[in-house]
């Protein structure tokens, strides 16, 4: 739950409640504004929840049964403890894929190869969403 200040009151709010602010500031501010401004007011309901995003190109190299491939991600602001969901936009075949927040600013995705052979993925896209703790 987000608090929001109104007059030195702290008033809860939920996520229906940002969702309909942001739907009338929009409405009633942001069409007036000219675009540099509009940038600077511009509201992102993910930073108020302290979401992170990241993603990156990965070819993995063929991983032999019982081995894994690891990739780093930077994600500007995640830190270690925090939550991590990770998706890939290719078929992992039956490869475990996980991700952490290994350091500073970096998420590392792992796939582990628990098959009973060796796969070798096509090339494409890790993503990683941060969730602050």
């Amino acid at each position: 739950m987000a608090l929001i200040r109104i007059r030195n009151w702290l008033h809860p709010l939920n996520i229906d409640d940002i969702k309909l602010a942001e739907e009338w500031a929009r409405h009633h501010y942001m069409e007036h504004i000219d675009e540099s401004s509009r940038r600077l007011l511009d509201f992102d309901i993910r930073k108020l929840y302290g979401i992170l995003n990241g993603s990156d190109t990965w070819d993995p190299a063929s991983i032999a049964d019982g081995d894994e491939e690891a990739k780093e991600i930077t994600v500007t602001g995640a830190a270690l403890g925090d939550f991590v969901l990770v998706s890939f936009s290719v078929d992992v075949a039956d490869l475990s894929l996980t991700a952490d927040v290994t350091a500073a600013d970096t998420v590392t995705a792992v796939l582990a190869n628990n098959t009973g052979g060796a796969v070798d993925l096509a090339s494409g896209t890790i993503y990683v969403r941060v969730i602050k703790k």
